[in-house]
């Protein structure tokens, strides 16, 4: 019957498996270059660029659907006229250049204000015709280039005779109308010292340029537009929409480029057809190689094939040689106890021979008492109880020995230093994201502040029933908000739609902006307010303030990007109100070294505070963080809240951090491997020989009622069955003679032992 599983599996598992490490070793380490510009600078230069073509096109959205909440918001009656429509919804839109009002049916101009708008190419009829907002279309006009917005209008069909009475069934269907209206591209913003950021087209032709700081000339001048033009059409209808170019070197310089499309990244966006691509470039140091991997590789991974040479020979020669000689022994002298004539004698007399240490010998010895009692020579024979170093010490020897080339990969080797390994552009470039996030979060505050001020201007002078509906219509069109409601002089709610409000302080704010109204709780609440006026052209009402909490996952959702690690914002105390990660309200920053970055960011008493970027050793490795101040200006400039990132430097590809990370990895698959094949062996073979090893000396010391019972089929289990033979015939002798008659020849006895 065939043997399966045995000595050899674990034995050859742990040599391939060690030989497989060694191999990921150098796999792993020589992999590891460092080029001219680390991969971790071209990374984030990329990010910029992706982050700056967020930015513009959330500012694109959000004026899209400025544009169509302000028509749905116009109350418009049967003696509204195309001209005072007109000038009613473009009255707060600064930045428009031009406006216009449109017949959707045949594409008549019906009104126009500020310069004209450029609709050549527009088919009035068919970009109206469907039922979803119309996307905004770039357009050139005098030689610039400007954004139409759209959204449609519809008025009340006029009464041909004014005294008609106006229940009856009007004899014209409503006047459909479009509403267009010109601007130029939203600002452009250049972050970082030195960077220049552009918006393309799809020919690569700069629509803008924003410059920040002094821009070397071969980072001005680097002619990457085209190229990032063509790389951002090549990845259309592809994942990833973004990308990194090299641009010329100039001394120790060499300007790096990232381009990002203006497009949503998933699903459909208002920006997806303008074809437009952002690029930032900047003039970053080449580098030399500092560091060379290959030899290290090398060494480490042959001496741990060495290794596990070394220990699959040990193993061979001291385990499963002596286990396979002590197993024909075994299956010998079954035979000579099981079989007749000559045969069966010459197996018995030949002894068995002791082979390797530990178990293995003490078994060997043990079945040599057998056999000579088998053959009358002999009686029991008792055994020592103190033993000497079995193979369990061989296994720990082993793992030691695999765990003195392991530990100090893991613990000592390629240790990266966090003051010397993150280059100073990457540190920078995390300080950078962080800016580029707060000024996201603060546009978001921004915005709610300015709808909700809006909101407060529409109840002034109305009646409950007015206002309640007036907030409800507010609720829908703005997301951010949970919940609005009115406080009167005490304090108290006097109007309230949505959730429940989570405020817990009273009071009665002046003036307007954003704040939190609570200090505890699950929660954080952020809220918007601004002063309710009496009526028309009057002052505000005393103590009447609305508020508008705003949904703290609104700004959470803000939060994530890729590559830019944990986001928080803080308030002044540095407790945490919105996280990109979960957390608790009102709770610490996680680590000491982000509370006194927060804190570093504050400047004089009165002044914003500037930006500042660190890296600090953590348990797992140097972190790269930074933290900006919210606001300089604006609603949230009197809060002195922060915003504060933090990215694991073993996720921007630096090459001492990958160096530590896959030599700590190689170490700690080495450990693991040895640990699991050796504790198989273990579990397999040295756990069943000791216990083989105890009874088969139980056996030879005179016990014979003890069964032996095999309980796996390899060696070990042949073995079992074979001293279970030779129990049966060691039994039925000593009843033979116990009973009184002579000792004649036994027939072999039948096999009654059964594998479990």
């Amino acid at each position: 019957m065939p043997i399966l599983g045995g000595v050899r599996p674990p034995i050859a598992s742990l040599v391939v498996l060690l030989l497989m490490v060694a191999a990921l070793t150098v796999i792993g380490l020589d992999g590891i270059h460092t080029a001219g510009v680390p991969q971790a600078v071209l990374n984030g230069e990329q990010q910029i660029a992706a982050d700056t073509a967020l930015s513009m096109r959330s500012a694109i959205d959000a004026e899209a659907s400025a544009v169509r909440r302000t028509v749905d918001a116009y109350p418009a009656t049967s003696a509204s006229t195309p001209t005072t429509t007109l000038k009613a919804l473009t009255a707060a839109r600064k930045a428009a250049l031009g406006s216009a009002l449109l017949d959707q049916r045949n594409g008549k101009l019906l009104a126009a204000g500020g310069k004209t708008v450029p609709l050549t190419g527009v088919d009035v009829a068919r970009t109206a015709s469907g039922p979803e907002a119309i996307p905004p279309r770039l357009v050139t006009s005098g030689g610039t280039r400007q954004l139409l917005y759209f959204a449609k209008v519809t008025l009340p069909a006029q009464q041909d005779d004014p005294d008609q009475d106006q229940y009856q069934a009007p004899s014209r269907t409503d006047r459909q109308l479009l509403l267009v209206v010109s601007e130029a591209l939203p600002a452009l913003t250049a972050y970082g010292e030195g960077r220049t950021a552009e918006v393309l087209d799809a020919s690569g032709k700069a629509l803008a340029t924003a410059v920040r700081g002094a821009v070397s000339e071969t980072a001005a001048h680097s002619g990457l537009s085209a190229a990032a033009a063509r790389a951002a059409n090549g990845s259309r209808g592809g994942t990833d929409a973004s990308g990194t170019l090299l641009g010329a070197t100039t001394g120790s310089r060499r300007t790096v480029a990232g381009w990002a499309q203006v497009a949503s990244a998933t699903g459909s966006g208002a920006t997806d057809d303008l074809g437009l691509v952002v690029l930032t470039s900047r003039a970053a140091p080449a580098t030399t190689p500092a560091a060379d991997y290959s030899r290290f590789a090398l060494g480490t991974a042959g001496t741990l094939a060495m290794v596990a040479l070394l220990l699959g020979l040990a193993l061979y020669f001291l385990v499963q040689q002596p286990l396979l000689r002590l197993y024909l022994s075994a299956g010998r002298l079954a035979r000579g106890v099981t079989g007749g004539g000559p045969t069966a004698a010459a197996e018995l007399s030949r002894p068995v021979p002791v082979h390797g240490f530990g178990e293995l010998a003490r078994i060997g010895r043990a079945l040599d008492s057998l056999r000579g009692q088998l053959l009358g020579e002999s009686g029991p024979q008792q055994f020592p109880a103190r033993r000497g170093p079995g193979y369990r010490a061989l296994a720990v020897v082993g793992v030691v020995v695999v765990a003195c080339w392991a530990v100090p990969m893991i613990f000592l080797l390629n240790r990266a230093d966090a003051a010397t390994a993150v280059p100073a552009q990457v540190l920078a470039d995390q300080q950078t994201r962080t800016e580029i996030v707060t000024q996201r979060i603060r546009q978001s505050l921004d915005q709610s502040y300015t709808d909700l001020s809006e909101a407060a201007a529409s109840l002034s002078g109305r009646s409950r029933a007015a206002q309640t509906e007036a907030l409800r219509q507010s609720l829908a069109d703005h997301k951010q908000y949970r919940s609005l409601y009115l406080l009167n002089r005490s304090g108290g709610i006097t109007l309230r739609v949505g959730d429940t409000p989570l405020r817990t302080l009273v009071h009665v704010p002046g003036g307007g902006g954003i704040t939190t109204v609570n200090t505890s709780g699950r929660i954080p609440a952020i809220a918007a307010y601004a002063q309710v006026r009496s009526g028309k052209g009057q002052a505000p009402a005393a103590g009447v303030v609305l508020f508008g909490e705003i949904d703290v996952k609104a700004l959470n959702s803000i939060l994530p990007r890729p590559k830019l690690g944990s986001v928080w914002v803080t308030d002044g105390d540095e407790k945490v109100l919105a996280a990109s990660v979960g957390y608790r309200a009102f709770q610490s920053l996680p680590d000491s070294g982000l509370t006194r970055l927060a804190r570093a960011t504050q400047g004089a008493p009165g002044t914003a505070g500037t930006a500042t970027s660190a890296v600090h050793n953590t348990s797992s490795g140097p972190s790269v963080d930074a933290a900006a101040p919210l606001a300089q200006s604006g609603p949230t400039a009197r809060l002195g809240w922060h915003v504060v990132t933090a990215e694991p430097a073993a996720a921007l590809q630096i090459p001492a951090v990958q160096a530590e990370q896959r030599t700590m990895l190689a170490g700690i698959l080495g450990l693991a491997v040895s640990a699991a094949c050796l504790g198989w062996l273990y579990v397999v073979v040295i756990r069943p020989l000791r216990a083989v090893a105890v009874l088969v000396e139980r056996l030879a010391g005179g016990d014979r009622r003890t069964v032996l019972h095999p309980v796996n089929h390899d060696e070990i289990g042949s073995v079992t069955r074979s001293l279970e033979l030779v129990r049966q015939v060691l039994a039925e002798r000593d009843r033979a003679a116990r009973s009184g008659r002579a000792a004649g020849p036994s027939r072999p006895p039948r096999a009654n032992t059964h594998q479990r």
